[in-house]
């Protein structure tokens, strides 16, 4: 994922796919409570969401029965459709702490891949460290990669 491009691509063998995002206003960094979105090697860590219907909304993880249908969107970035929870694998980069001993674990920051109600501002920076899909990409990613798929975030 490119977050200069704001861009992800999926590779299936030789085939990639490639879906607009976007990543975080205050840009890249891995310290808990920066609101931006990590960097480095990490991997899918959980899969939240299959069986909701599109535009679901979330809260802590859990669905609330409310369906996004709203437009224009709301100013809030909502978390809709499907989680793809990330973990970073680089110890004292994004995952543990780093050297001054501050948090920079992705899963502890709650960083996640997930669909959003702010589909006219994918392709530029809007989130608070997550990276925003639309629903309809962030239903066929889910669909195409199992629990442990690397994801580099660039």
């Amino acid at each position: 994922m490119s977050v200069d491009q704001q861009k992800l691509w999926l590779f299936e063998g030789e085939r990639a796919r490639e879906y607009t995002v976007s990543t975080a206003r205050a840009g890249v960094g891995c310290v808990a409570d920066s609101y931006q979105t990590p960097l480095g090697w990490h991997r899918v860590a959980e899969k939240i969401g299959a069986d909701a219907p599109l535009g679901m909304v979330f809260k802590a993880r859990q669905p609330t029965g409310r369906i996004w249908t709203e437009r224009p969107a709301p100013e809030d970035n909502l978390i809709t459709s499907r989680i793809l929870w990330l973990e970073g694998c680089e110890s004292g980069h994004n995952a543990g702490q780093d050297a001054d001993g501050r948090v920079v674990d992705t899963k502890a920051r709650f960083v996640y891949l997930h669909g959003t109600n702010q589909v006219a501002k994918l392709g530029t920076p809007n989130s608070h460290g997550c990276v925003l899909l639309s629903d309809d990409d962030i239903v066929d990613l889910f669909a195409r990669v199992p629990v442990g798929t690397p994801v580099y975030l660039r």
